[in-house]
C-alpha cells in the first residue's frame, strides 16, 4: 500500500450548507472554519487526513460566510512549487449557464466539476465533508477502491442504534458491498432492518449485546471519468439522499469499514463533547501523534503565562494570559486572557483574533477577555468576547433552548457569540 500513487488522487472538502444547527457558532463562519481543540479549525481535519496519506491535489469548495474559510485555508496550506501539489478554493459563483448559488453536496460537486476534472493526471476523486473529526489514511479507501473495482466507494462507521436516524444507514453483503441505503430514517422497523449482524459484529469485536449501524460518513471515491459522466446525467442535489439510493442494483456500490474515532460535528452538543474529550487522561482522538500530525495555521504567538493557577484535564493554547485562575475539564483557545478568581469548569474558551491594547480598545467597552471573578461552567465563549467581572454563565435556571442578547442555550449548553458584550454582574 506504501507504493500506491496519490499523486492521482484529488480531495474535495465539501464546505457545507448555512450550518443552522451549529448556530450561533456559525453566525458570520462557514462551518468548516469552525475553532476546533484551541487553535485549529474543523477544516484542518480533512487538508491534514488529505497530507498525511500523500493527497497534494485538494480542493475547498465553499458558498456561506467562507471570507475567514478562505483566508485560513490560504494562509495555512502552501505547497512548494516543486510538489506540483495546490490547495484551491472554489467560490459558489454565478455565471451565464447557472445563476443559483449551491444546492446540496452533489450539486456542489456538479457546479465545480469543470475545475476538479482540469488536471488531466487525476483518476480518482475523494469527496470529503468539512466538519468531522477524525483520522484516516486515505490510502486505504483508495486501495480498496481499486481493489473491489467499485463504481463507488463509500466510508461507513459503527454506531449505536439509539444514533441510526442522524445518518444514511448502509446494508451491505459479506463480501462488503452495498445492497440497501437510506437517508436518516425515522421508522423503528427500518432502521431495526439495517441492524449489523451477529457475524459482522464477532469480526469487527463489536459487543453482542448491543445493537449497531453502518453509518454513512459523507467520504465517498469515485473515478474521475465516471464522476463527470454522474454529473452529466443526473441534476440530483444530494448524494445520500438521492445519487447514492438512485445507484443501488445499478452500479457496484462498495463500503469501506473506518475503525477508528469519527464524530461528525454537525450540533453544539457533539462540537462541544467533542472538544472536551480531547482534554481527556486518554482521548479516543489526540493531536499528540508525530507520526500523523494535524496542521494549523502558523500564528507566531508567545508561551502562554499562567500565573497561580490550578488546571486540571485541560488544553491551554499559545499566547494566553491567565492569572490566579481555576480551569477544570476545558479549551482554552489561543490568545485568551482570563482575569483573576475566574473558575473555568468543563467549558470551551475560543479565545481572540487579536490582542487588545490602548490603541484598539473600543471607548467604553469593558476588556476583552473574561473578567475577575467570574463562573463559567457548560459553555461555549466565542472569539472577542467581552466577559465583564463577576459574571455567571452557569445556565441558571437549566434551560435547554433560548435566545438571549449575545447568547443561546442550546442542547442545555450556553454559547456566547462571537464579540458579544457580557456586562458585569450578569447572570445566565
Amino acid at each position: 500500500m506504501n507504493n500506491l500513487n496519490m499523486n492521482n488522487v484529488a480531495g474535495v472538502i465539501l464546505g457545507g450548507g448555512k450550518g443552522t444547527r451549529l448556530y450561533p457558532l456559525t453566525k458570520e463562519r462557514s462551518k468548516p472554519a469552525v475553532p476546533l481543540g484551541g487553535k485549529y479549525r474543523l477544516v484542518d481535519i480533512p487538508v491534514s487526513n488529505c497530507i498525511n496519506s500523500g493527497i497534494k491535489k485538494i480542493f475547498v469548495i465553499t458558498q456561506f460566510n467562507s471570507e475567514s474559510l478562505n483566508r485560513s485555508v490560504y494562509e495555512t496550506y502552501k505547497f512548494d512549487h516543486f510538489s506540483r501539489g495546490y490547495i484551491r478554493i472554489l467560490a459558489a459563483e454565478q455565471s451565464m449557464e447557472n445563476k443559483e448559488w449551491l444546492q446540496g453536496t452533489a450539486d456542489a460537486i456538479r457546479k465545480n466539476i469543470k475545475h476538479i476534472s482540469a488536471d488531466m493526471n487525476v483518476e480518482y476523486c475523494l469527496i470529503l465533508s468539512g466538519d468531522q473529526l477524525y483520522k484516516m489514511d486515505y490510502k486505504m479507501i483508495i486501495a480498496k477502491h481499486e481493489e473491489s473495482l467499485a463504481d463507488v466507494t463509500i466510508a461507513l462507521t459503527v454506531v449505536d442504534k439509539e444514533k441510526a436516524s442522524e445518518f444514511g444507514l448502509a446494508r451491505v453483503d459479506d463480501k462488503g458491498d452495498i445492497k440497501a441505503f437510506t437517508e436518516k430514517p425515522e421508522d423503528a422497523s427500518l432502521i431495526e432492518s439495517y441492524y449489523v449482524p451477529s457475524s459482522v459484529k464477532q469480526s469487527e469485536g463489536l459487543s453482542a449485546d448491543k445493537d449497531y449501524v453502518l453509518a454513512n460518513m459523507g467520504i465517498y471515491v469515485f473515478s474521475k471519468d465516471y464522476l463527470c459522466e454522474l454529473m452529466e446525467s443526473t441534476d440530483e442535489d444530494d448524494f445520500g439522499k438521492h445519487i447514492i439510493p438512485s445507484l443501488l442494483g445499478e452500479k457496484k456500490l462498495t463500503g469501506f469499514f473506518h475503525k477508528e474515532y469519527w464524530e461528525d460535528i454537525g450540533t453544539i452538543r457533539a462540537f462541544y463533547e467533542a472538544n472536551l474529550s480531547l482534554a481527556s487522561p486518554s482521548p479516543q482522538m489526540t493531536f499528540y501523534d508525530t507520526e500523523y500530525p494535524i496542521y494549523a495555521q502558523p500564528l507566531f504567538l508567545p508561551p502562554s503565562r499562567l500565573e497561580k493557577c490550578d488546571i486540571r484535564y485541560s488544553l491551554i493554547s499559545d499566547g494566553c494570559i491567565v492569572h490566579n485562575v481555576s480551569i477544570n475539564r476545558s479549551v482554552i483557545g489561543v490568545r485568551s486572557v482570563i482575569n483573576k478568581n475566574s473558575t473555568i469548569t468543563d467549558s470551551i474558551i475560543m479565545g481572540a483574533d487579536f490582542y487588545e491594547t490602548s490603541k484598539n480598545r473600543k471607548e467604553g467597552l469593558i476588556q476583552m477577555g473574561i473578567g475577575n471573578n467570574c463562573i463559567i461552567e457548560r459553555a461555549i465563549i466565542d472569539k472577542n468576547a467581552y466577559i465583564g467581572n463577576d459574571v455567571k454563565i452557569i445556565n441558571q435556571k437549566k434551560l435547554d433552548y433560548v435566545e438571549g442578547e449575545g447568547y443561546v442555550i442550546k442542547d442545555g449548553i450556553v454559547v456566547v457569540e462571537k464579540g458579544a458584550v457580557i456586562p458585569d454582574g450578569t447572570i445566565i
